[in-house]
């Protein structure tokens, strides 16, 4: 009765950690954009359109924290193993 191994339910830790990651990644630009979009609703005054120096500053500050996160994201992501090596969950 005992036939060939079946795969596992559950990916294996390494490969849901890449996953995670990589889904991080694509999140990234998503909340870069809605960072960015924080300093519109600042302005008090319905008439002025100017965010000041202060919106300035957190836009920069935004960018510089989305280059760093990218660049942690990026140290941390595998490439992928090429099609029907060893270590090619697929097969």
């Amino acid at each position: 009765m005992s036939g060939p191994p079946k795969p596992p339910i559950f990916l294996q830790r390494q490969n849901y950690r890449q996953r995670r990651v990589r889904d991080a990644a694509r999140f990234l630009p998503f909340l870069g954009a809605i960072l960015w979009a924080l300093p519109l609703t600042w302005a008090h005054d319905p008439e002025a359109a100017q965010i000041g120096s202060a919106g300035l500053i957190y836009i920069f500050g935004v960018w510089v924290l989305l280059i760093v996160l990218a660049a942690f994201l990026a140290s941390r992501i595998r490439a992928d193993p090429p099609p029907g090596s060893a270590e090619d969950p697929h097969t």
